[in-house]
């Protein structure tokens, strides 16, 4: 099973390189855009509680597997940039008991925060069309990437890269 498992999880590393933000939606590059929802704990977080960092915002739920083989890219992408350029925000979007959640997390080492959001809730970031999803936040607070599908802790950190150097 767990050989399994990191197949499936490579699939979906090395499909995502190629998709990564190719297929999504660009925003408005002039409009910041802000939320305020709750962690597991009871937490509220803003998006503008963010601003100056890089945000990747990941609409995920327990039950899809592609949301589930992203987790390990996201908790090393979180490692690497957590307290100097970025952060990730995992949105779980379903219904679920919070404790199954918190279980879950744990089970998984997330090691960002995870907050709720009420499937259907109206967001900054348009219909979701799939699980998991992507908004890449500027540090300015706009959206300037969506994807729907999987990514990579290589794939954001190049999304970012190129940019940075799209907006010199």
């Amino acid at each position: 099973m767990l050989k399994r498992q990191s197949v499936l999880k490579h699939i979906a590393i090395v499909a995502s390189l190629g998709l990564l933000f190719t297929a999504g939606q660009v925003f408005a590059k002039d409009q910041p855009v802000d939320f305020s929802l709750k962690d597991v704990k009871g937490k509220t977080h803003k998006l503008s509680d963010y601003r100056g960092k890089w945000v990747v915002v990941n609409f995920w739920a327990t039950w899809c597997p592609p949301c589930r083989y992203e987790i390990p890219e996201l908790i090393e992408f979180q490692k690497a940039h957590h307290g100097k350029d970025a952060v990730v925000l995992g949105l779980n979007y379903e219904q679920v008991d919070p404790k199954y959640l918190k279980e879950f997390m744990d089970e998984t080492s997330i090691n960002y925060p995870v907050l709720r959001v009420v499937p259907g809730k109206k967001l900054p970031f348009g219909r979701l069309r799939g699980l998991p999803t992507t908004v890449l936040i500027s540090p300015e607070g706009i959206p300037v990437e969506k994807h729907t599908g999987g990514v990579s802790r290589a794939g954001l950190e190049q999304a970012i890269k190129d940019f940075k150097r799209e907006s010199k």
